[in-house]
């Protein structure tokens, strides 16, 4: 059976299921339109199994359709993004700053 994403806001993150089990999630918090990722954990025997780019594909996709934002503070979910470019236009970028001295 195939691993099912789902997003469990009163949870603040997305989990991978199979069979019911959580395999897999994504913590995250929510600050108006930009989900900031905090931490990605999967079960370890499953590692290298796609379970975790399946979540950051979920995850993504998510904030993608609802036109938000990422700000990426997980090392894995940071990594994940470098090897895939066609999400990399959902990081958050600040707006510039208008401090003068």
């Amino acid at each position: 059976m195939a691993v099912q994403v789902t997003d469990v806001p009163e949870r603040r993150r997305f989990e991978a299921r199979r069979d019911g089990t959580v395999l897999g999630i994504v913590a995250y918090e929510r600050m108006n339109d930009v989900l900031v990722v905090t931490h990605t954990k999967v079960d370890p025997a499953l590692e290298g199994r796609g379970v975790g780019g399946t979540l950051v594909r979920s995850a993504l996709d998510e904030v993608r359709g609802r036109g938000g934002q990422v700000l990426v503070l997980c090392p894995f979910v940071r990594s994940w993004l470098e090897r895939h470019p066609e999400y990399q236009d959902l990081e958050y970028q600040p707006p510039a700053s208008t401090v003068t001295d």
